[in-house]
């Protein structure tokens, strides 16, 4: 009776597993969100509120967000009304304190439940020659778009590593790669990302944790929009043509052309990636330029 209640058992079990293997396998299920939370930081506008209306498409639970001023979260609450999408929560915290983070994290997981996807997107960026850059100027970019992404991970990997399953992609950038002049902060922050991303891998990975990159091109965002301004004579702005020129694609991306990799990254289709930096950049990083 015994063997017979013990191959009963083993042969639902293996049924268990077929029919998750299948679910897992059709292509429809294994980009699927559903039923999962996701929490974008800064996701108010630009990138990350992109990668919150792919998430939404793609069946997403509940999208959660923070911003570093009431005034901010409830413009991004409304953006997501207007955009029909309501399972939506906001809040105020600075990615950079990390006692609030935690305290977030735990509202979060009261409120909403647990965190499925962590997507690291806060960050700004100063333009100022680097002979030029105040310290303080210096690590404000480096607080933000570095030491956020560690804070913000390291929370939410304790319970992800109970669960043996969660998603973790920092925003990174061509910057994780290049340099450039005026953004010697941008791009320590960015490289730095890069490598955080690589090592949460590494020391995560056996929990069944996965943290990638997305490393965006030039994107017509808010942030970017002084770089595309025409000119008092109605020229393009020198910056402008510049990345046009150098882009294969010979134009600025769209922000939602950022929600499809992101969606990849967050979902069962890529569970065999990590550690990975996924460029999407028009193509700017294999492109030399033309001859002159």
């Amino acid at each position: 009776m015994l063997c017979l209640l013990i191959f009963l058992c083993n042969f639902v079990y293996t049924l268990l597993n077929i029919q998750h293997l299948i679910n897992r396998n059709n292509m429809r299920n294994i980009f699927s969100l559903e039923g999962k939370n996701a929490w974008i930081t800064g996701a108010c506008y630009g990138i990350g509120f992109s990668i919150a209306k792919a998430f939404a498409e793609a069946g997403i639970k509940n999208i959660i967000f923070n911003c570093r001023s009431e005034e901010a979260m409830q413009r991004g609450l409304d953006s997501y009304h207007e955009a029909g999408i309501e399972n939506v929560k906001g809040y105020v915290c600075d990615v950079t304190d990390e006692q609030a983070v935690k305290e977030l994290v735990g509202k979060i997981h009261a409120e909403v439940g647990q965190i499925d996807i962590l997507v690291n997107n806060a960050g700004i960026i100063k333009r100022i020659p680097m002979h030029e850059m105040k310290r303080e100027e210096f690590q404000q970019v480096i607080d933000i778009d570095l030491v956020g992404p560690f804070i913000c991970s390291a929370a939410v990997v304790p319970e992800m590593m109970e669960r043996r399953e969660g998603k973790i992609i920092n925003v990174c950038s061509m910057m994780s790669e290049l340099g450039r002049e005026t953004v010697s902060a941008y791009a320590a922050a960015k490289g730095g990302l890069k490598m955080l991303t690589r090592n949460i891998c590494s020391e995560y990975g056996e929990y069944n944790i996965q943290c990638n990159g997305i490393g965006p091109g030039y994107v017509a965002t808010p942030q970017t929009a002084p770089l595309r301004e025409r000119q008092a004579d109605g020229s393009r702005h020198p910056f402008d043509s510049f990345i046009c020129a150098k882009t294969p694609a010979g134009r600025w991306l769209n922000p939602e052309e950022i929600g499809g990799p992101a969606v990849f990254l967050a979902s069962h289709a890529s569970d065999a990636v990590n550690g990975h930096i996924l460029y999407v950049d028009g193509g700017i990083l294999a492109y030399i330029g033309k001859q002159p």
